[in-house]
């Protein structure tokens, strides 16, 4: 029974760590706008919005295929 509940703590820590990226791009473009750092002036504001998210985005599915991977050995 521990080795199950080990288990499951450790794939919800993953996840967790997954979803970090992610969290924190989201982060950044809330703290851009709340921080009034940029306006709906801003040059290319929509494509720098769609860069951020991307990344925190690609990185999340990298950290995830990287735990698949690894959990398949």
């Amino acid at each position: 029974m521990p080795d199950s509940s080990k288990t499951r703590t450790r794939h919800a820590l993953e996840i967790a760590m997954a979803f970090t990226p992610w969290v924190i791009s989201m982060y950044v473009l809330y703290w851009l706008e709340y921080g009034e750092i940029w306006t709906t002036e801003t040059a290319h504001r929509g494509k720098i919005s769609g860069a951020i998210l991307v990344i925190g985005m690609g990185l999340s599915f990298l950290v995830r295929s990287h735990f698949a991977k690894r959990g398949r050995k």
